[in-house]
């Protein structure tokens, strides 16, 4: 029987549980939304796609800069105060949209994004690893993808509920703008950046309720204790380092991020190019499709993780979307498009299992050990413009190759790459310290 079979949590632990899944929830709104205002802005600023892309630079590139902060910064503050810096941030960058609305500045549409980005970057750093120790060591990952489903749902009301309060039902052409008086494309424009100011508004409503529950339930403070040498190892980034498994893992989540984000990208262009009859709205049914996909995956994932263990079922879905990748890039027809449909349910539990087996016994290195996993994020920003290119040099089937190669090293992690291995050349691995939980007052 496989190890994780432990109980998901402890009962004294299900109200802070609770409370953790609720921010994977939340946080999906800011990336999953991303998708709705670029084109979105695309059409009220007259933007190229390559001004467009901007929202997306500016978000990963907050979530990047503000990982390394932010475990840097939890080593001081821990983890329940990381989570409120987090929420705060959140709500701040939310917030923001509020004038930018108003105003109908582009630029300050992406500082608002990339402050929202930091603060989802605070609360992954923070609560992806809290969210494994709230409970037994043994069901780390299943917990972990217990609460990454509700990041899933999230994703889809994001697209299926908050989406259509921001996008009009048509769009002007370009040539429609062009003849527009200045007065007219100015009232246009104010009414299109205007969409976004309620929704916003209830969003970082939203972040700053549930922070202020998190701040009256007392979540419990976990602790690392560390010997002085682990300390001073964690001090020069050496100690963090030095563990294999995790920098295969960042590696890993690099990866399938990027394979993630340029898949999903592409869903729609793919579609259109293996069925040249069907247009933007009805190839965009299978990307619904692949969302949806990726939901039941989350759940069937954790479900299973309670008799399968985690790597085996994670090198079982990596090895899957190779196999779908494989039929995507080779095959024609209606065939390749469900294989990239079918993506999305492989996907699903790769980023927590990633995650959890990746900070799995670093000990007093693991909020710098999280904070490199969610830096991995960059992978967001890498892997989609080479799809791109080759899309652009060849075409868009054989840019499937590129994901295709980065489910090949999932599975390489998830069969050897996720062994915690002796830090340093000592007998003992390192990082297997004990933990605290202490009550907050």
């Amino acid at each position: 029987m496989a190890s994780e079979s432990a109980p998901l949590t402890e009962r004294k632990y299900v109200l802070p549980f609770i409370l953790i899944t609720s921010l994977f929830f939340l946080w999906a709104f800011g990336v999953n939304l991303n998708d709705v205002l670029i084109p979105h802005f695309k059409s009220a600023f007259s933007l190229s796609d390559f001004q467009s892309s901007f929202i997306q630079i500016a978000f990963f590139g907050g979530y990047f800069l503000a990982a390394l902060v932010a475990g840097r910064l939890m080593e001081r503050i821990g983890y329940r105060l990381g989570i409120l810096t987090g929420l705060f941030l959140c709500a701040a960058g939310a917030l923001l949209f509020v004038p930018a609305g108003s105003l109908g500045i582009y630029g300050l549409f992406l500082l608002s994004s990339f402050v929202l980005a930091c603060g989802q970057s605070f609360l992954e750093v923070a609560a992806n690893p809290y969210a494994t120790m709230l409970g037994a060591p043994e069901s780390s990952e299943r917990r972990l993808n217990l609460a990454q489903s509700f990041n899933a749902v999230g994703a889809v009301v994001a697209l299926l509920v908050v989406g259509p309060l921001i996008l009009t039902a048509t769009a002007p052409s370009a040539a429609e703008l062009a003849g527009l008086s200045p007065a007219g494309l100015q009232a246009y424009r104010a009414s299109q950046t205007a969409t976004v100011r309620i929704p916003y508004l209830v969003i970082g409503g939203i972040f700053l309720l549930v922070a202020a529950l998190i701040y009256f339930s007392h979540l419990p403070e976990i602790r690392e204790q560390a010997s002085s040498e682990e300390a001073g190892a964690a001090a020069s980034w050496r100690g963090v380092l030095s563990h294999q498994h995790l920098v295969s893992g960042v590696i890993a989540q690099f990866l399938y991020v990027g394979a993630q984000v340029g898949v999903g990208s592409f869903v729609i262009r793919f579609v259109m190019h293996a069925e040249a009859f069907l247009g933007p709205r009805a190839a965009a049914r299978y990307l619904q499709l692949h969302l949806v996909g990726f939901m039941i995956g989350r759940f069937a994932g954790s479900a299973l993780m309670k008799s399968i263990r985690a790597s085996r079922l994670l090198a079982f879905f990596a090895f899957g979307a190779l196999l779908c990748a494989v039929v995507a890039t080779s095959t024609s027809g209606a065939i390749p498009i469900y294989a990239v449909v079918l993506i999305g349910f492989f996907h699903s539990i790769m980023f927590p299992t990633i995650f959890a087996l990746g900070i799995k016994n670093l000990g007093p290195f693991t909020k710098r050990g999280s904070s490199l996993l969610v830096m991995a994020i960059l992978g967001a920003a890498v892997v989609p413009p080479i799809m791109g290119k080759i899309s652009d040099l060849s075409n868009i089937q054989r840019a499937f190759l590129v994901p295709l190669l980065c489910y090949a090293y999932v599975w390489y992690f998830a069969v050897a790459g996720y062994k915690p291995k002796p830090a340093g050349g000592g007998s003992r691995t390192r990082g297997q310290t004990p933990m605290t939980i202490a009550e907050v007052p």
